[in-house]
């Protein structure tokens, strides 16, 4: 059952939408495999994730209309096989990030001219440093490079005096590490890896304003620290041209907040201090599934996740409590060394209450989302 090494490839990721939408900020996985393909090796890839999130004021129960964004991001990897014994990579994602516009209606979420929004970016760039013992062993590690902006708008009756509020992070970089160990036996296809990424501390230069920009606070600095990670990765040969895999990924979301210091003064002033965003839970996510080699040119698979969400109830930026879904994925190689992948992935989305201030103001639930990628491989 011994496998081609791009036929291995099949699933060290054939559907590029694996992760797109998780619990809290997290979006792209922050996947390693690219780093484990053999030899030399790059991919670019692109992913859209087109959800809809509505629900209703908890008040008085009238209908929030979808507020979820559609997003974008990419992402690249360039692996060198440099020896026999050492090899390095430079991996680029977008892991964390937020696209939020509730309506402008007046209401919970909106003032008649304007609705609450959050807009989050991030870049990672990962430079791993690798080590091959042995042909089954693969020992790496190197640092992180990470930017973080964001621009929030707080508008509606959900956040009674807070309506008006607006905050701009200006963006900041700092760096983390990560590290792990792969085994793999080439035979059976096998391949198992766990990686650990750090959290990164960051310092965001702030400017807050109250009352639709009435009250212009003067700047400050706001910190935020991504969190900690750990990814394991599978796959095995399991019949002839067929792979099992999964993915399991924690994310250390619980006790996670942004706390800018005029928005915590001014709640604190009201008897309780309000966080801009938070996480009660950490998050556990994982996908299973199958690839197979139908010709010496294509390949499919079909995958199954699961996310555990951050805890319920939830920020008003964010109103989803994890999910269920589904995927499918093709391949098409047109010679042995490079290669187009295509997947698409089809959420539910679990129900979730939204608060603001520790009072829950709307309820959302039966929502859902659809996510497509596309990826291009090439060895060399």
């Amino acid at each position: 059952m011994k496998l081609k090494a791009l036929r291995s490839a099949i699933l060290l990721s054939l559907i590029p939408t694996t992760s797109v939408f998780a619990a809290g900020l997290d979006r792209s996985g922050q996947s390693i495999l690219p780093f484990l393909q053999s030899g030399n090796y790059a991919e670019a890839s692109f992913s859209v994730l087109d959800p809809n999130v509505s629900g209703k004021e908890e008040s008085n129960h009238i209908s929030v209309a979808d507020m979820a964004d559609d997003y974008y991001f990419p992402s690249a990897a360039l692996k060198i096989q440099a020896t026999e014994h050492f090899s390095f990579g430079l991996l680029y994602d977008q892991p964390y990030g937020a696209d939020s516009q509730y309506s402008s209606a007046a209401g919970a979420f909106g003032n008649g001219k304007e609705g609450t929004s959050v807009k989050v970016r991030t870049n990672n760039l990962s430079l791993i440093f690798g080590y091959q013992p042995t042909e089954n062993w693969n020992l790496y590690a190197g640092p992180v490079y990470q930017t973080v902006k964001g621009n929030v708008s707080l508008r509606g009756s959900a956040y009674s005096l807070l309506s008006g509020y607006d905050i701009n992070l200006e963006e900041d970089d700092a760096f983390g590490w990560l590290a792990g160990a792969a085994y793999q036996i080439p035979e059976i296809a096998l391949k198992a890896a766990v990686t650990y990424r750090s959290e990164i501390k960051h310092e965001l230069d702030t400017t807050e304003t109250f009352g639709s920009g009435a009250v212009v606070r003067p700047q400050s600095v706001t910190e935020v620290v991504t969190p900690q990670s750990v990814n394991l990765d599978f796959q095995t040969g399991i019949a002839k041209d067929t792979l099992a895999f999964a993915n399991i990924r924690w994310v250390h979301w619980d006790q996670f907040a942004v706390s800018p210091t005029y928005l915590a003064a001014a709640t604190s002033a009201r008897g309780k201090k309000q966080n801009l965003i938070d996480y009660s839970d950490d998050q556990i996510s994982a996908t299973v599934g199958v690839g197979h080699k139908f010709t010496s040119k294509w390949s499919g698979s079909a995958s199954v996740g699961w996310d555990s969400g951050a805890g319920n109830p939830v920020t008003t930026l964010g109103p989803v409590e994890g999910f269920w879904s589904v995927g499918l994925g093709g391949q098409y190689s047109p010679a042995e060394n490079y290669f187009v992948q295509a997947g698409v992935k089809y959420f539910w989305l679990g129900d979730a209450k939204a608060q603001t201030g520790g009072n829950v103001v709307g309820d959302f639930s039966n929502n859902d989302a659809i996510a497509y990628g596309l990826k291009f491989g090439y060895k060399f």
